[in-house]
This record gives C-alpha cells, sequence and structure tokens, in this order.
C-alpha cells in the first residue's frame, strides 16, 4: 500500500525529522536506515519496520523499483514524498530515495553471556560514527558473540555509525553498559579473561591465548584506555609497530586483534577436527 504525502507538517514526515537527534532517538527509542541495501538486509533479517518513506528518485536507482515491490507484497505500508522533500529529510548527499523508521533492538548481558567460550568485544567512549560501525561489522563477520558498548561512547543509531555497519546491526547482539570498570568486573564473574589492548603492554596480540571465553577493550580513540581499566583487565596486549606513526585508527586496531583470535580459534578446531580424523 502505498500512500502519498506532500505536506511537511505530515505527522509521519515530522517524526522521521525528529529522529535525526540523538535526544529523539532515546526518547522514542527508534532511529531510521537509509538506502536501498540496508532497507532491504532490515526486510530480509526480518526486523521491525515501523515505517517506509521512499520518493519516485528511487525508481531510477538500481534495484529500487524491485524492493518497493517485495515491500509492497509483504504488506509493509510506504509513504511516498516528493523527491525535493525527501531529499530535505535525507542524512546523506546522494540519497537513494528510501529511509525506514525501526525500533531499537535491546540487549541484555544475560542475551549474550551465555556461550561457554563467548568471545566479545568492550568498546570503552568510542568517539567517532565511522569507526564505531566499522567495529560492529567487523565484529559481525569475526563471529563475536556480543558487543558492549560503555557510557559516553558515540550513539550507536547515529546515521553515520548505521551507514558504517553495513547491515551488520541487524546481526549482532550489542549491549550497553555503564563504565568500562563495570562492565570489566560483569564479565570477570562470568569467568570471561579481559584482555585491554594499551601500548603499555608487553605482550604483542599474537601472544595472548583467546581459545576460552575473552573478551577485548578497544579504548577511546584519543586517550586510550583508562590506567585503572587497565589495572583491572587479565592481560594486556599490543600491536607491533615497525614503522614511525605512533598509533593505529581504533577500528584497524579492532580488526587486527579480534581476527587473531579467530585464527587461534580456527586452527584450534582444524587440529581438532584432524585428531578426530587419526584416531577413528
Amino acid at each position: 500500500m502505498i500512500i502519498d504525502i506532500s505536506s511537511q507538517e505530515n505527522p509521519v514526515v515530522k517524526h522521521a525529522k525528529q529522529l535525526s537527534k540523538r535526544k529523539f532517538r532515546e526518547q522514542h527509542k527508534e532511529y531510521l536506515i537509509e538506502g536501498i541495501r540496508i532497507v532491504r538486509d532490515a526486510m530480509e533479517n526480518n526486523q521491525t519496520i515501523k515505517t517506509i518513506l521512499f520518493c519516485d528518485d528511487l525508481y531510477h536507482t538500481a534495484g529500487g523499483e524491485d524492493l518497493v515491490r517485495c515491500l509492497a507484497e509483504k504488506g509493509f505500508k510506504l509513504y511516498r514524498l516528493p523527491d525535493k522533500m525527501y531529499k530535505e529529510l535525507s542524512g546523506t548527499q546522494n540519497p537513494q530515495g528510501i529511509m525506514a523508521v525501526l525500533p531499537f533492538e535491546e540487549y541484555y548481558p544475560e542475551d549474550v553471556l551465555m556461550k561457554d567460550k563467548g568471545f566479545y568485544l568492550i568498546l570503552d567512549r568510542i568517539q567517532d560514527p565511522g569507526n564505531m560501525g566499522t567495529i560492529i561489522r567487523t565484529a559481525d563477520a569475526a563471529g563475536v558473540d556480543g558487543v558492549f558498548v560503555t557510557k559516553g561512547s558515540v550513539d550507536i543509531y547515529n546515521g553515520k555509525t548505521i551507514r558504517a555497519t553495513m547491515g551488520s546491526i541487524f546481526h549482532l547482539p550489542i549491549v550497553h553498559t555503564g563504565s568500562t570498570s563495570e562492565t570489566i568486573a560483569m564479565l570477570k564473574k562470568k569467568g570471561v579473561k579481559v584482555f585491554a589492548a594499551s601500548p603499555k603492554a608487553e605482550k604483542y596480540h599474537y601472544e595472548g591465548n583467546y581459545v576460552g571465553p575473552c573478551a577485548i577493550i578497544i579504548g577511546n580513540e584519543a586517550n586510550g584506555i583508562l590506567w585503572e581499566d587497565i589495572e583491572a583487565s587479565d592481560v594486556l596486549i599490543k600491536i607491533p609497530m615497525m614503522g614511525k606513526a605512533e598509533s593505529l585508527n581504533a577500528s584497524i586496531a579492532a580488526s587486527i586483534v579480534m581476527y587473531e583470535v579467530v585464527r587461534q580459534r580456527y586452527q584450534r578446531s582444524i587440529s581438532s577436527e584432524n585428531f578426530k580424523i587419526i584416531t577413528q
């Protein structure tokens, strides 16, 4: 069903416009996604889609007409805006012509701390929305079981963050917690070994043992991890720096450490399978 909207004062348009600001996202517990790929991902991942807005420009974008047809066939209500009104509402420079309103997906520690050998990330006051989104996307690819976002971090429902996740926000449990120290204490009580990425470490990241339940702390881009949180961690690790650069981008550092965890666990899994074959 397609409903045409022509007025900026329409409640649907005004509500979508509000969601560009964090305080209204938090008030309504809703956020915007925008673009053909992510709206399709939301549909295919059975996300709750509350509102869909589009304009005729969508029909001139590859996959746009097909997406409208799929959404209509599934019974979604679509609101069509004039192209100019849609562009004024859009949060991107080159809008594809479709956006949707989704409710927050809220997770709690008990939702994710259930695996025997869980693999977690603690994002410590990450400020850059691009970094946040890229870390979430990489965590999804690396098979992370849950991401803990500490107080003081950028809003994960920021438009730039959502775009950087490339749909991974639909696949990965993200838990909002209090301080990093509180999160460390909670995880350690559950038997999770906590690794802190710090240039002060004596051990390189590939020297850590990540086969058991573990969590990696990725610190604030400007200030790193607070000293008291470093002391509360079980193991300090660092990434070798062979050139003259003083540091790595937070999302790059997170990716390097995450894939060392993947390497160790995959290698152990293959070794175990080979042992079973040999002894059969």
